[in-house]
């Protein structure tokens, strides 16, 4: 079953229907980024349907779009999923692909599953790679470790995944995308959070503003008229007497 790139809301919320409003909503940009076979397709799909779905074609790279209410405010979601990334060597195997939709983003999910020790060895060096491709930036990340129920086959301890998240300064959710909805949204609900206070914070306005040059005299052509008018008072003065 392939999910299509275009859907409805999540709180089933459509611009401009009944308690939504009509002006266009503000746009956060989310990708989800991890090794291959860690679940983010499965994920994706259950944070904007409520759904899980076990069985997926291979990841093209879709992006996917929602409109979702969060603490009042409707947002209008695209959620870019991207194909698994490996370690080649000591440095990640990244195509200029995913690279652009890293770039694109207003904010992360790194994904990986507690039951392959290789996917949680990509999250340092996934983690770093987003900061070169936002330097400078305080784009926000959360690490997700999936498959929290398959504590049998576990080759990662939760712990380990929180340690690793604090040490880097990021959000950390261990879910359970087959079992568990709620913890999956937390994850992006965060995230939207982040974006949307960040968006507020740097209004369009404020930089517009930063890019207007600043007059070299904000009173110079007053200055030049009253000088003038002094000037031809004194004239006037010295020709009477």
């Amino acid at each position: 079953m392939r999910l299509t790139q275009s859907m409805c809301t999540i709180a089933e919320c459509a611009p401009g229907g009944e308690g939504c409003p009509a002006a266009r909503p503000r746009l956060v940009k989310i990708a989800v980024v991890g090794g291959s076979g860690v679940g983010k397709t499965a994920l994706v799909v259950r944070f904007l349907t409520r759904r899980f779905i076990g069985d997926y074609e291979r990841n093209a790279g879709n992006l996917y779009s929602r409109h979702i209410q969060i603490d009042g405010e409707v947002l209008a979601i695209q959620v870019q999923d991207t194909p698994g990334v490996q370690i080649h060597g000591h440095s990640l195997d990244c195509n200029e692909q995913l690279n652009r939709c890293i770039r694109w983003a207003d904010a992360l999910v790194i994904v990986f599953s507690i039951t392959d020790y290789k996917s949680y060895e990509l999250l340092s060096h996934l983690y770093h790679h987003v900061r070169q491709l936002h330097p400078g930036s305080t784009v926000p990340v959360v690490i997700v470790a999936n498959k929290a129920d398959l504590l049998h086959i576990k080759e990662v301890e939760p712990q380990h995944g929180l340690q690793l998240a604090n040490m880097l300064g990021c959000a950390f959710y261990e879910v359970s995308v087959s079992e568990n909805y709620n913890d999956v949204f937390n994850a992006f609900h965060v995230l939207c959070k982040e974006v949307s206070k960040q968006q507020t914070t740097s209004t369009p306005e404020r930089r517009r503003t930063s890019l207007i040059p600043r007059p070299k005299s904000p009173n110079m052509q007053d200055l030049k008229r009253r000088f003038k008018q002094a000037l031809s008072a004194k004239v006037r003065t010295v020709t009477s007497v």
